[in-house]
């Protein structure tokens, strides 16, 4: 009776120590997923904001620079002068670059030539967004990479499309959520709303006109030179103009669907 009482006291305090030990074990990892949450949600996403604040700050300066040393350097209306990449996209040239998955290094020279650089490549920014009824100052760089353009904080022109200021649409993608999430808040956006785009010497300024709060992800229609939906027609425009449009994920914290502003340059 002693012998078989002590075996059950024993086994007793395995099974205890064994669900301890699982118990530290969970928390542990719990912690440290918190941690990668943490890491991913606030850290990244403040680096890549401090990150893209400076590079607007550097192109400013480069551009304050070169206007002193050449202010008749910038002259004329062609976008084309100052390296920006031209118009009239082909839908299918960026059907895999989709609307939904909104350039490298810092730098201030602008963006090559499209015949300069070869499709879906990108270049340093070399353009700043300025959206007044968000607070938002964020630099526009060619391309919608994740790593290189993207996840720096950046707003990233969709290949193909045109340059701003110029006939077609000036296509834009960014993050919603991490990663500086420069396009949080584009939800907010209302007809009227001012989206100024600078670019070396020059100002472009466009208003919003249309919004189409959920699309798909393969939604190609909405960065068409003319831009309309081709999953829901009744949304988009029908005459060729300069037009602007900006994507992101919706909802938030989701990659599930595409919001969708567009806007016109102003005469």
């Amino acid at each position: 009776m002693v012998v078989q009482g002590r075996g059950r006291r024993a086994r007793r305090a395995g099974l205890v120590g064994v669900l301890w030990a699982t118990a530290e074990l969970t928390v542990t990892v719990g912690v440290v997923v918190l941690l990668l949450v943490v890491h991913q949600v606030w850290w990244t996403n403040r680096q890549a904001a401090a990150a893209a604040q400076e590079q607007v700050r550097s192109l400013e300066q480069s551009w304050g620079r070169e206007e002193a040393a050449s202010p008749e350097r910038v002259s004329g209306d062609d976008p084309l002068a100052s390296g920006l990449p031209a118009s009239s996209p082909d839908p299918s040239s960026v059907h895999s670059a989709s609307p939904a998955s909104p350039a490298s290094s810092a730098s201030s020279v602008p963006a090559p030539r499209p015949s300069e650089r070869a499709a879906g490549a990108h270049a340093g920014a070399y353009a700043v967004l300025r959206i007044p009824r968000l607070g938002l100052v964020v630099p526009v760089a060619q391309g919608i990479d994740k790593r290189g353009v993207l996840d720096k904080g950046y707003v990233g022109q969709y290949p193909g499309t045109a340059g701003p200021g110029a006939q077609g649409n000036f296509a834009l993608a960014g993050h919603r959520n991490t990663h500086g999430e420069p396009f949080r808040y584009v939800n907010r956006l209302r007809a009227g709303d001012e989206l100024i785009v600078d670019v070396r010497g020059r100002r472009y300024t466009y208003v919003v006109g249309r919004i189409l709060s959920e699309t798909t992800e393969r939604d190609t229609g909405v960065i068409a030179p003319v831009p309309r939906s081709v999953v829901k027609p009744e949304h988009g425009y029908s005459e060729p103009g300069s037009y602007i449009t900006l994507t992101t994920c919706t909802p938030e914290y989701s990659s599930k669907y595409r919001l969708v502003v567009w806007g016109t340059l102003r005469p």
